[in-house]
């Protein structure tokens, strides 16, 4: 499993201090698909948790927007705050981001993270990655800054996943430039694909070619805040922002144009006027499923736990404008079959989504809140 060679960490989290938060509470009750399930607050006052990752059965490391990270016991909903991150330009958009303990053995322990990273009076995508002691961040490493360096605070992207064959992916925003989502030379609106390390996979499409980075696995994204790789399929999916109107779920192949600004199915936000030339074009990957009117999609998941045997496969995506948790069934094709829409009642945007290993979906929400959904 998982989470094996961090074995030692429950041990040290139970000698440190605690900060006073309410234990779990349940929220509602519901039924999706035949099976009944409940919801239920972990904990509060988190202050837009942008990503969280398990790093033992029982904890979770979140990632708080305004350049601040937490553990949180699951049980009680208890928080401590982690020392050791580096300095974080936290304007806009910008922050602390995404955070995964790295599912593949050959990480050994490492955690990776996103974050906008100052750079030149402006700021720039950047991953990294670091060790985990006690309540300290150790041995920070900036496996790449990307050059996708704007004094724009806004469209970063930015979300990681694994393949489990020694390579991470990364997504970065178009950083507000449309023309950025068909330059090559540079890494705005892509995913990059490096291997554990950082180093490039001589295998990446563009490596080796002239006037193309290396880094990049695919290109045209506008703003993708959701990216997962399905380890069943070998898939991987990404859900990005349109404009006004037309959010993607991609499946993402190597080398593939993904249209950002040439195609969309979205307007511009000053009239009623279509984004670029066509919803479609040959030569540019269309989206298997397209939200319009916008959901603002804040993250993405595939659920693969034992909990919910009947969303097995499903991919799972935060709602930030429509303020629900989005669920899309997919056939053994990839196509989106079916879509739910959960939670609507909280009134509130869900931003970051993680599966524990018993097979819970935990979010939270730009109201500081974390939620799990649990079998009733």
């Amino acid at each position: 499993m998982r989470f094996k060679h961090l074995a030692f960490i429950g041990a040290l989290l139970s000698t440190l201090p605690l900060s006073a938060v309410s234990a779990p509470s349940i929220v509602s009750t519901g039924s999706s698909e035949g099976m009944d399930y409940q919801l239920e607050k972990v904990t509060d006052g988190l202050s837009v948790p942008w990503g969280m990752t398990f790093i033992d059965p029982t904890t979770l490391l979140i990632t708080l927007r305004e350049g601040k990270a937490v553990l949180v016991d699951t049980r009680s909903g208890q928080q401590r705050t982690l020392s050791g991150l580096p300095e974080i330009y936290t304007r806009g958009q910008g922050g602390l981001l995404d955070v995964i303990l790295s599912p593949d053995p050959l990480a050994k322990g490492w955690i990776y993270f996103t974050y906008s990273k100052p750079v030149n009076n402006g700021s720039a995508t950047t991953l990294a990655r670091a060790k985990l002691s006690g309540q300290t961040l150790t041995d920070w490493q900036d496996l790449l800054v990307s050059r996708s360096h704007s004094d724009a605070s806004k469209h970063y992207g930015s979300r990681i996943a694994f393949d489990m064959k020694g390579h991470v992916f990364f997504s970065v925003g178009d950083r507000g430039n449309r023309p950025n989502g068909q330059d090559l030379t540079n890494h705005a609106a892509s995913i990059l694909r490096l291997n554990l390390d950082g180093s490039v996979p001589k295998d990446n499409p563009f490596y080796g070619q002239s006037g193309a980075s290396a880094e990049i696995w695919s290109y045209g994204h506008r703003n993708p805040q959701g990216i997962a790789f399905d380890t069943e399929t070998n898939r991987l999916w990404e859900i990005e922002h349109g404009p006004r109107g037309g959010d993607e779920i991609n499946l993402i192949l190597p080398g593939r144009n993904y249209g950002w600004p040439v195609t969309s199915h979205g307007k511009e936000y000053w009239g009623p006027l279509d984004v670029g030339e066509s919803k479609e074009k040959a030569g540019i990957e269309s989206p298997k499923k397209v939200y319009v009117p916008s959901i603002a999609p804040g993250s993405l998941l595939i659920y693969q736990g034992s909990a919910f045997p009947a969303w097995q496969g499903h991919l799972f995506a935060g709602a930030l404008v429509l303020q629900h948790l989005n669920r899309i069934a997919l056939n053994a094709q990839g196509t989106p079959v079916k879509e739910e829409r959960l939670f609507e009642a909280l009134n509130e945007r869900v931003r970051s989504l993680a599966q524990s290993e018993d097979g819970m979906i935990y979010f939270g929400t730009d109201n500081g809140n974390l939620y799990r959904i649990v079998p009733k």
